[in-house]
Protein backbone atom coordinates (compact mmCIF):
# COMPACT_ATOMS: atom_id res chain seq x y z
CA UNK A 1 0.00 0.00 0.00
CA UNK A 2 1.42 3.60 -1.36
CA UNK A 3 1.05 6.77 0.86
CA UNK A 4 -2.28 8.35 -0.17
CA UNK A 5 -3.67 4.98 -1.58
CA UNK A 6 -7.22 4.30 0.32
CA UNK A 7 -6.98 1.43 3.31
CA UNK A 8 -8.69 -2.00 1.79
CA UNK A 9 -11.22 -2.93 4.61
CA UNK A 10 -10.66 -7.03 5.11
CA UNK A 11 -14.32 -7.61 7.09
CA UNK A 12 -14.39 -10.97 9.39
CA UNK A 13 -17.43 -12.72 9.98
CA UNK A 14 -16.95 -12.12 13.45
CA UNK A 15 -17.66 -8.37 12.32
CA UNK A 16 -13.81 -7.12 12.88
CA UNK A 17 -12.31 -4.68 10.63
CA UNK A 18 -9.20 -5.24 9.07
CA UNK A 19 -6.06 -3.95 6.76
CA UNK A 20 -3.34 -6.56 6.14
CA UNK A 21 -0.12 -5.71 4.94
CA UNK A 22 1.55 -8.49 3.02
CA UNK A 23 5.40 -8.02 2.62
CA UNK A 24 6.01 -9.88 -1.20
CA UNK A 25 7.13 -11.89 -1.98
CA UNK A 26 6.69 -15.25 -0.64
CA UNK A 27 10.32 -16.74 0.17
CA UNK A 28 12.01 -20.37 0.58
CA UNK A 29 12.03 -21.09 4.88
CA UNK A 30 15.33 -20.84 5.84
CA UNK A 31 14.70 -23.83 8.59
CA UNK A 32 15.20 -25.88 6.62
CA UNK A 33 11.65 -27.78 6.24
CA UNK A 34 9.85 -27.88 3.04
CA UNK A 35 7.64 -24.85 3.08
CA UNK A 36 7.26 -20.95 1.87
CA UNK A 37 6.91 -18.09 4.07
CA UNK A 38 4.95 -14.62 3.60
CA UNK A 39 5.67 -12.34 6.25
CA UNK A 40 3.04 -9.38 7.04
CA UNK A 41 0.38 -7.62 9.49
CA UNK A 42 -2.78 -7.49 10.34
CA UNK A 43 -4.23 -4.15 12.40
CA UNK A 44 -7.44 -3.82 13.33
CA UNK A 45 -9.33 -0.88 12.32
CA UNK A 46 -11.16 1.24 14.85
CA UNK A 47 -9.22 -0.18 17.93
CA UNK A 48 -6.00 1.71 19.67
CA UNK A 49 -3.13 0.44 17.76
CA UNK A 50 -4.24 -3.20 17.95
CA UNK A 51 -2.34 -5.37 15.62
CA UNK A 52 -1.01 -8.78 14.61
CA UNK A 53 2.70 -10.01 12.79
CA UNK A 54 2.13 -12.84 11.02
CA UNK A 55 4.52 -15.16 8.98
CA UNK A 56 2.21 -17.04 7.06
CA UNK A 57 3.45 -20.43 6.34
CA UNK A 58 2.80 -22.40 2.85
CA UNK A 59 2.70 -25.75 2.55
CA UNK A 60 4.62 -27.19 -0.45
CA UNK A 61 0.88 -29.55 -0.87
CA UNK A 62 -0.75 -26.12 -1.72
CA UNK A 63 2.46 -25.17 -3.88
CA UNK A 64 1.51 -27.73 -6.18
CA UNK A 65 -1.68 -26.37 -7.04
CA UNK A 66 -0.84 -22.48 -7.03
CA UNK A 67 -0.80 -21.09 -10.63
CA UNK A 68 2.20 -19.02 -9.04
CA UNK A 69 2.83 -17.49 -5.75
CA UNK A 70 2.65 -13.98 -7.59
CA UNK A 71 0.17 -11.62 -5.61
CA UNK A 72 -2.17 -12.02 -8.31
CA UNK A 73 -2.46 -15.51 -7.67
CA UNK A 74 -2.15 -16.12 -4.23
CA UNK A 75 -3.14 -12.64 -2.58
CA UNK A 76 -7.26 -13.57 -1.90
CA UNK A 77 -6.74 -17.31 -0.71
CA UNK A 78 -4.23 -15.47 1.77
CA UNK A 79 -5.97 -12.78 2.85
CA UNK A 80 -8.77 -15.30 3.24
CA UNK A 81 -6.96 -17.51 5.13
CA UNK A 82 -5.77 -15.17 7.33
CA UNK A 83 -9.10 -13.59 7.92
CA UNK A 84 -10.37 -17.08 8.53
CA UNK A 85 -7.69 -17.75 11.17
CA UNK A 86 -9.14 -14.77 12.93
CA UNK A 87 -12.87 -16.00 12.71
CA UNK A 88 -11.41 -18.97 14.64
CA UNK A 89 -9.48 -16.87 17.15
CA UNK A 90 -6.22 -18.40 16.59
CA UNK A 91 -4.51 -14.66 15.94
CA UNK A 92 -4.41 -12.24 19.05
CA UNK A 93 -3.98 -8.57 18.50
CA UNK A 94 -1.71 -6.68 20.25
CA UNK A 95 -0.19 -3.26 20.74
CA UNK A 96 2.99 -5.11 20.06
CA UNK A 97 3.98 -9.11 19.98
CA UNK A 98 6.12 -11.11 18.73
CA UNK A 99 5.64 -13.03 14.93
CA UNK A 100 2.82 -15.39 14.82
CA UNK A 101 3.15 -18.22 12.05
CA UNK A 102 -0.17 -19.05 10.58
CA UNK A 103 -0.04 -22.59 8.29
CA UNK A 104 -1.57 -22.04 5.21
CA UNK A 105 -2.35 -25.41 4.13
CA UNK A 106 -4.49 -27.86 2.78
CA UNK A 107 -6.89 -27.14 5.42
CA UNK A 108 -7.90 -24.27 2.88
CA UNK A 109 -8.12 -26.10 -0.09
CA UNK A 110 -10.47 -29.02 -1.57
CA UNK A 111 -8.60 -31.27 -3.83
CA UNK A 112 -11.47 -33.11 -5.22
CA UNK A 113 -13.38 -30.03 -6.28
CA UNK A 114 -10.34 -28.12 -7.20
CA UNK A 115 -10.99 -24.89 -5.34
CA UNK A 116 -10.30 -22.61 -2.08
CA UNK A 117 -12.63 -23.58 0.87
CA UNK A 118 -13.14 -21.13 3.70
CA UNK A 119 -16.29 -22.15 4.57
CA UNK A 120 -19.80 -22.23 3.03
CA UNK A 121 -21.83 -19.40 4.15
CA UNK A 122 -25.77 -18.81 4.19
CA UNK A 123 -27.62 -15.62 2.60
CA UNK A 124 -28.54 -14.64 6.27
CA UNK A 125 -25.00 -14.59 6.79
CA UNK A 126 -23.86 -13.07 3.61
CA UNK A 127 -26.70 -9.90 4.14
CA UNK A 128 -24.97 -9.37 7.46
CA UNK A 129 -21.35 -9.14 5.91
CA UNK A 130 -22.28 -6.97 3.45
CA UNK A 131 -23.76 -5.24 5.43
CA UNK A 132 -20.73 -4.78 7.68
CA UNK A 133 -18.39 -4.84 4.63
CA UNK A 134 -20.28 -1.42 3.90
CA UNK A 135 -20.29 -0.11 6.77
CA UNK A 136 -16.46 -0.18 7.79
CA UNK A 137 -15.61 0.79 4.16
CA UNK A 138 -17.61 3.92 4.57
CA UNK A 139 -16.88 4.81 8.21
CA UNK A 140 -13.21 4.13 8.08
CA UNK A 141 -12.43 5.62 4.23
CA UNK A 142 -14.89 8.43 4.58
CA UNK A 143 -11.63 10.73 4.59
CA UNK A 144 -8.94 8.77 2.36
CA UNK A 145 -10.68 8.71 -0.82
CA UNK A 146 -9.18 6.16 -3.15
CA UNK A 147 -6.08 7.22 -5.30
CA UNK A 148 -6.58 6.57 -9.19
CA UNK A 149 -4.17 3.74 -8.78
CA UNK A 150 -7.08 1.80 -7.05
CA UNK A 151 -10.03 2.88 -8.96
CA UNK A 152 -8.04 1.20 -12.22
CA UNK A 153 -7.57 -1.96 -10.29
CA UNK A 154 -10.91 -2.12 -8.67
CA UNK A 155 -13.00 -0.67 -11.65
CA UNK A 156 -14.59 1.36 -8.40
CA UNK A 157 -16.44 4.46 -10.29
CA UNK A 158 -15.95 6.73 -7.37
CA UNK A 159 -14.91 7.64 -3.93
CA UNK A 160 -17.50 6.52 -1.45
CA UNK A 161 -18.54 3.11 -3.65
CA UNK A 162 -17.66 0.01 -2.07
CA UNK A 163 -17.21 -2.96 -4.30
CA UNK A 164 -19.42 -5.69 -3.57
CA UNK A 165 -18.75 -7.93 -5.82
CA UNK A 166 -14.98 -8.61 -5.35
CA UNK A 167 -13.90 -12.06 -5.97
CA UNK A 168 -11.87 -12.48 -3.00
CA UNK A 169 -14.85 -11.73 -0.90
CA UNK A 170 -16.63 -14.65 -3.20
CA UNK A 171 -13.64 -16.99 -2.11
CA UNK A 172 -14.25 -16.43 1.44
CA UNK A 173 -17.94 -16.39 1.11
CA UNK A 174 -18.02 -19.51 -0.77
CA UNK A 175 -20.21 -18.31 -3.05
CA UNK A 176 -19.79 -16.02 -6.34
CA UNK A 177 -19.69 -12.39 -7.11
CA UNK A 178 -23.19 -11.95 -8.97
CA UNK A 179 -24.59 -13.72 -6.02
CA UNK A 180 -22.65 -10.96 -3.38
CA UNK A 181 -24.34 -8.60 -6.37
CA UNK A 182 -28.24 -9.82 -6.03
CA UNK A 183 -28.21 -10.62 -1.75
CA UNK A 184 -27.37 -6.59 -2.11
CA UNK A 185 -29.82 -5.38 -4.24
CA UNK A 186 -31.87 -7.07 -1.44
CA UNK A 187 -30.53 -4.89 0.80
CA UNK A 188 -30.89 -1.88 -1.32
CA UNK A 189 -34.73 -2.88 -1.40
CA UNK A 190 -34.62 -2.04 2.59
CA UNK A 191 -33.30 1.23 2.37
CA UNK A 192 -29.78 0.35 3.75
CA UNK A 193 -27.79 0.87 0.99
CA UNK A 194 -27.68 2.42 -2.70
CA UNK A 195 -26.70 0.25 -5.87
CA UNK A 196 -24.74 1.38 -8.72
CA UNK A 197 -23.85 -2.07 -10.75
CA UNK A 198 -21.86 -3.92 -9.04
CA UNK A 199 -21.14 -1.40 -6.12
CA UNK A 200 -23.23 -0.38 -3.14
CA UNK A 201 -23.02 3.28 -1.33
CA UNK A 202 -24.31 3.22 1.99
CA UNK A 203 -27.41 5.44 3.35
CA UNK A 204 -28.25 7.21 6.27
CA UNK A 205 -30.31 4.33 7.79
CA UNK A 206 -26.91 2.17 7.79
CA UNK A 207 -24.64 4.58 9.36
CA UNK A 208 -27.43 4.94 11.82
CA UNK A 209 -26.48 1.56 12.87
CA UNK A 210 -23.00 2.20 14.11
CA UNK A 211 -23.88 1.37 17.29
CA UNK A 212 -25.10 -2.43 16.35
CA UNK A 213 -22.17 -2.57 14.22
CA UNK A 214 -19.52 -0.91 16.43
CA UNK A 215 -20.62 -3.35 19.21
CA UNK A 216 -19.98 -6.32 17.27
CA UNK A 217 -16.75 -5.31 16.75
CA UNK A 218 -16.25 -5.04 20.69
CA UNK A 219 -17.76 -7.98 21.73
CA UNK A 220 -15.66 -10.04 18.63
CA UNK A 221 -12.54 -8.60 20.48
CA UNK A 222 -13.31 -9.52 23.78
CA UNK A 223 -13.91 -12.44 23.40
CA UNK A 224 -10.67 -12.92 21.46
CA UNK A 225 -9.01 -11.42 24.56
CA UNK A 226 -10.62 -14.05 27.00
CA UNK A 227 -9.86 -16.80 25.06
CA UNK A 228 -6.05 -15.77 25.02
CA UNK A 229 -6.09 -14.75 28.45
CA UNK A 230 -7.61 -18.42 29.12
CA UNK A 231 -4.60 -19.97 26.84
CA UNK A 232 -1.82 -18.01 28.57
CA UNK A 233 -3.17 -18.89 31.94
Amino acid sequence: MTQGDAKKIWVTLGGLPLTIELEWPFHRSTSGADFWVLHGDIRLEGSDGLHAPVAVNLSATVREVMASLEPKDAEAPVINALRKEVDRKQIEFVKSGKLKPVSFSSRHYDFKRQKWVFGKATDEVIAEFLLRKVYWETRLKSNSPPSRKEREKDGAPASGMVWVADPTEAQYLETTPEHLVDVAAKLAGDGLVRMDGEFAVATDALMAQAEKFEGAMRSAVEELEKKHAFERG
